[in-house]
């Protein structure tokens, strides 16, 4: 105590001065040394990973749960979203299964274990909020650690600012990611011992900005603006059925899900596999029998897989050949073996790239129909086509070296399989007829269309009209349809034995098309003959104005009436009579697109005149969709989710909307089929106009498509919309039959939604990738797995 007293007598006799000096410093460099701290402090739940791409061992969850709009107008997933547990991860290589055998269900997911200190949960698959790390892998697969500087900020989700909004910092982002997008494409793959190597993405450094990439503010409204500018294919459509009420959310527990007993088997396609609807037909003459009639109730049960599937072979080596288990049909091998359209080859279907007019190879026909005519300029004046009748696509999957997208459908006849092969290659197709019914295209907007020896009776069934002496012809209706589908100046390429046989049949049909191809105003440019393949095609051009249709001595076939509008297509009967060329200057179809690639990226010429669908001038959320879309793949979908990028090749966006999504996907080994449902704003014609191509689908029926067709499908904002008319088990059911084996779903929607997508895809036993949500908004991205269950449902009316 006398120590401590005399201490501090002391101190306050001789250091009174020095001690309030040195606590006026101490003081001052503390508040200093707080400010620096506060500065450069990195707040922990800021932090983001980038996740890995593993497919099957050790496959990590992104589970947060997620927003479609999220925070602004060009905003996606926020920094503070996604996890990776290092100790489960894999490189793509050791991860993805050798394409010979494995047909391995996705491994169970690994639980994170529970960690806090976080501002919002995250959650695995069990459910446990887990912490957020901040790994970056590089193009090696190594996991290197990296922190990152960020503010804290409060983001209004996209919906609550306008589409057109995008600042100056996400304009420029948005253009120093897009050459990141495009360097990741697929790596070359190796398939003749079955082993795949998988792409090495770019090294990305993940910033702060990683996942702030854009949605819409609005999702897509049934409703047209208030100038009637956006109708939907649902105001003409006929025969529309009744609407289908959805059933309330149920827990996974309660799912019972059955495999689907049918005469089809593994390639049930409920709405062209109706037995009993087909039985009840009248008549066939008119392919009505090929024509969708889709059951009352759509069907909840799943597709079984065949007997030996295996992942895909990807492409471009899958052109050349695929898995036999995958498709085991040889009807083709035996029918058309001898025109190079398919082989057999051990334990693959080989396909030499011939066909029936071109057993040479399709590349060598693509080029004799570019010399025969320069003006089609493949890949430049000529992008988008329809190809009738399509075979195995060979034409089409050749016509990708030139730029050109192909449209190719066939019907699911006794060429079985031909569709289902063309899918399996990773060529676009989808099933369809000319029967009764008119195509699912706008008006005007293939700018070219082909046909060789694709059995469709141009010259028969329609429209009576008068030539040579009284004497009568029957214009052929399925030709009229092709005219309305043909943009103004665009060319129909027909190689068939008629253009250049001179049996009796053949010179009668050649005669007839003459007559009708007249009276339709079509001009024959040219008719090459290709020595190789010892054929010949005839190139007719439909004109650009009026003129001819005007100065006709007899109206026959007769011009349609002005109600009659050529872009409904939906359920619309075909009609006996030709649509008049839009020439004003505002009009679509009175000017040629600009040249592929720019018309991807410029608006077309007739938007400027219309409200787009999100109420704002048109072109305007044209150019802030496409930016939006590419800042989403760019800082998102390509490395947030987990997603194997190597491995996708066809995809589908389920509502697309000015089709954004699939441009920004130009540069990638994809093909998109955009669909725009048929009670949707009808942006369908927009998406053609850029280069791209797509079909109306109501998605309360089965899509025309073979199953397991696609690696990846896309739904935004449009399953919540779906709720009132379907249910929505039916639709993910539809989604589970399209979607092959280990190919992933993304869902952006409510959060109500993804959940309840969740909850049904754990009950499917998929793979949870990705789950984030804010507000009300959310985002999943899911895998489907091989699983398939034991109980079996017997659907009465397909079987035979």
């Amino acid at each position: 105590m006398a120590l401590g007293k005399n201490f501090r007598g002391e101190g306050r006799k001789s250091t009174n001065y020095y001690s309030t000096v040195f606590v006026a410093v101490f003081v001052g460099f503390c508040l200093v040394g707080i400010w620096i701290v506060m500065s450069f402090i990195v707040p922990f739940q800021n932090t983001i990973v980038q996740a890995p791409e593993t497919v099957n061992e050790g496959k990590h969850i992104v589970n947060n749960n997620a927003s479609t709009h999220f925070e602004d107008s060009l905003g996606d997933i926020p920094v503070e979203s996604t996890k990776v547990d290092s100790q489960t991860q894999k490189t793509e290589s050791e991860s993805q299964p050798e394409n010979e055998g494995d047909r391995k269900g996705v491994e169970k997911l690994s639980e994170d274990s529970p960690e806090e200190n976080k501002q919002e949960v995250v959650r695995d698959s069990s459910g446990q909020s887990s912490e957020k790390n901040d790994l970056e892998k590089d193009s090696d697969g190594n996991l290197n650690s990296e922190s990152e500087s960020n503010k804290s900020t409060d983001n209004n989700l996209g919906a609550e600012r306008n589409i057109g909004e995008a600042t100056d910092q996400e304009e420029k982002f948005g253009e120093a990611e897009e050459d990141k997008t495009e360097n990741h494409v697929h790596s070359e793959t190796k398939e003749s011992t079955g082993e795949s190597n998988l792409e090495s993405h770019v090294n990305n450094k993940v910033s702060k900005e990683a996942f702030l990439a854009g949605t819409q503010p609005e999702t897509l409204t049934e409703v047209a603006t208030e100038n009637g500018t956006w109708l939907t294919q649902a105001a003409e459509s006929q025969h529309e059925k009744e609407s289908q009420k959805s059933s309330a959310s149920v827990d996974s527990s309660k799912y019972d899900w059955k495999l689907c007993k049918t005469s089809a088997g593994t390639e049930y396609i409920p709405c062209l596999d109706n037995v009993k609807a087909i039985r009840m037909l009248r008549s066939i003459k008119h392919y009505q029998h090929r024509e969708r009639h889709c059951p009352n109730e759509a069907p909840t049960c799943l597709v079984p897989l065949p007997e030996g599937y295996k992942i895909p072979i990807r492409w471009p080596q899958s052109r050349e050949k695929i898995w036999f288990n995958n498709a085991p049909h040889t009807k083709l091998v035996e029918v058309k073996g001898h025109q190079n359209w398919v082989k057999v080859t051990g334990e693959y279907l080989t396909f030499p790239g011939g066909g029936t007019q071109f057993k040479n190879g399709a590349l060598h026909y693509i080029e004799f129909i570019q010399k025969s005519l320069r003006n089609i300029a493949w890949g430049k004046r000529s992008r988008v086509i329809l190809d009738v009748g399509c075979g195995v696509a060979s034409f089409g999957g050749y016509l990708f070296e030139k730029d050109v997208l192909t449209m190719s459908f066939a019907p699911k006849d006794v060429h079985e399989a031909q569709v289902q092969f063309a899918l399996e290659r990773g060529i676009p197709a989808t099933l369809g007829v000319m029967g009764t019914k008119r195509l699912p295209y706008p008006g005007s907007v293939f700018d070219l269309i082909h046909c060789a020896r694709c059995r469709v009776p141009w010259h028969i069934e329609g429209v009576r009209i008068t030539y040579i002496k009284s004497s009568f012809l029957w214009c052929g209706k399925l030709l009229l349809e092709l005219n309305r589908v043909l943009r103004p100046g665009g060319y129909f390429v027909w190689s068939a034995t008629p253009v250049y046989q001179k049996d009796p049949e053949d010179v009668g049909i050649w005669k007839d098309m003459v007559e009708i191809t007249k009276s339709m105003c079509w001009d024959l440019v040219v008719i090459g003959k290709d020595k190789l393949n010892g054929v010949a095609a005839a190139i007719y051009r439909k004109p650009t104005d009026n003129e001819c249709y005007n100065r006709r001595p007899k109206n026959e076939p007769p011009i349609c009436d002005e109600s009659d509008d050529p872009n409904k297509a939906w359920n619309v009967s075909l009609q006996n009579c030709m649509h008049k060329v839009q020439v004003g200057a505002s009009e679509r179809g009175s000017v040629w697109p600009e040249q592929w690639p720019l018309r991807l990226e410029k608006p077309p010429y007739w938007l400027n005149s219309q409200v787009g669908v999100y109420g704002r001038e048109a072109s305007v959320e044209f150019t802030a969709d496409y930016k939006h879309w590419k800042n989403v793949i760019s800082h998102s979908y390509l490395n947030g989710m987990g997603i194997n990028w190597a491995s996708i090749r066809n995809i589908m966006d389920m509502n697309a909307a000015y089709g954004g999504f699939a441009a920004a996907l130009k540069n990638w080994k994809v093909w998109v089929m955009n669909v725009v449902p048929f009670d949707f704003p009808d942006t369908l014609p927009i998406i053609y106009e850029r280069g791209l191509f797509g079909i109306y689908h109501d998605w309360c029926e089965s899509f025309s498509t073979y199953p397991r067709s696609y690696d990846l499908l896309h739904a935004d904002s449009l399953l919540s919309k779906l709720k009132d008319r379907c249910k929505i088990v039916a639709v993910i059911a539809e989604v589970d039959r399209m979607l092959r084996p280990e190919g992933y779903l993304i869902v952006r929607d409510n959060v109500e939604t993804t959940s309840e997508i969740e909850s049904i895809a754990k009950s499917l036993h998929w793979d949870i990738r990705f789950t984030y949500s804010k507000g009300d908004e959310g985002l999943l991205c899911i895998q489907k797995t091989f699983w398939r269950p034991t109980k079996v449902e017997t659907i009465a009316a397909a079987i035979v």
